[in-house]
């Protein structure tokens, strides 16, 4: 987002004496243009940038100038902290012991109330209720390797069961739908894969010190992709589930059957996420067209009470 690339930018200025426009473009991975026009935008707010070229330019503001703690709004401070004590859930250090004490420094007194209401009004807390507790210490590792440009191994289990060793560069950070994968590139597979952390066992950093490649960001929206694939379905459930199944879809798609069920028009693709989906509802879903996924459904349900008769 550029509000808060803007924003990382003047803390680095403020932190740094000078730092050059392609060091930047590489920290924010963006072109050099767009970080001179982020320097236009942060002039014309009031903050004086000044370049200068050369071996050892770059940008730096000018020295006499000493920030006012009212460029940043009460909502914009509320957000930065809201962010950081997001992610001070799960990932510790200096970098966000420094960054609270920063931007608690632009907080003028008469505004620290306000501020720290607006701050506490949403909470996001990333750290599981149970399971995998190697999570947090796995993402103070990953994050360590990426400062160092170190690699990583560790073992890897995919989806099928099957483990692998696997030696990684690792290249960024990511929490998607509440899981956290790392984006690196397998030097077993001599590509970039994205590991899920919940399938990483014995995960070491390694003394080797990799040079960093060039790489795109993985594709995290499937939203288009799976518009395409996605069909309706017809499915009967109990008021008892109806929070969950509402994570799927919308309220719209319901209609009430009785007093205690609903007909709902689910989305559906036929791979093993979506019948696992199902099955997930237990006896308080039955798939009611079309007749080949019910059928599907009841062959599985079958299989599955043939494992108990044994």
């Amino acid at each position: 987002m550029k509000v808060d690339r803007l924003i990382s930018i003047i803390m680095i200025l403020l932190d740094k004496k000078r730092i050059g426009a392609q060091e930047l473009a590489d920290r924010f991975e963006v072109s050099p243009r767009t970080i001179y026009r982020d320097i236009d935008t942060i002039n014309m707010a009031g903050i004086p940038v000044r370049s200068t070229s050369g071996v050892g330019g770059g940008f730096e503001i000018m020295q006499e100038y000493k920030i006012d703690g009212k460029v940043f709004s009460t909502a914009d401070l509320s957000a930065i902290l809201m962010g950081l004590l997001s992610l001070s859930n799960m990932i510790h250090g200096d970098e966000l012991i420094n960054a609270f004490a920063k931007v608690k420094s632009f907080i003028p007194a008469e505004r620290a109330k306000d501020i720290e209401v607006k701050a506490n009004q949403i909470y996001v807390d990333l750290s599981p209720w149970i399971g995998n507790r190697n999570i947090q210490s796995y993402l103070e590792m990953i994050k360590t390797a990426m400062q160092r440009s170190k690699l990583l191994s560790f073992n890897y289990v995919d989806r099928y069961g099957n483990q692998t060793t696997r030696k990684a560069e690792p290249y960024q950070l990511v929490l998607k739908s509440s899981h956290w994968y790392f984006q690196g590139y397998c030097l077993n597979r001599n590509d970039f894969r994205l590991f899920r952390l919940s399938r990483i066992s014995n995960l070491l950093i390694q003394e080797d010190v990799f040079t960093p490649r060039g790489y795109e960001k993985p594709q995290l929206d499937f939203t288009d992709i799976l518009k395409t694939l996605q069909t309706k379905i017809k499915i009967r459930i109990h008021q008892s589930v109806m929070d969950r199944v509402l994570d799927y879809c919308t309220y719209e798609h319901f209609s009430p059957d009785g007093d205690e069920h609903y007909i709902v028009s689910f989305p559906f693709i036929e791979n093993e996420y979506y019948y696992n989906v199902l099955f997930s509802f237990g006896d308080k879903c039955e798939c009611l067209e079309p007749v080949h996924i019910r059928a599907e459904m009841k062959r599985r349900i079958y299989h599955i009470a043939a494992l108990y008769e044994r």
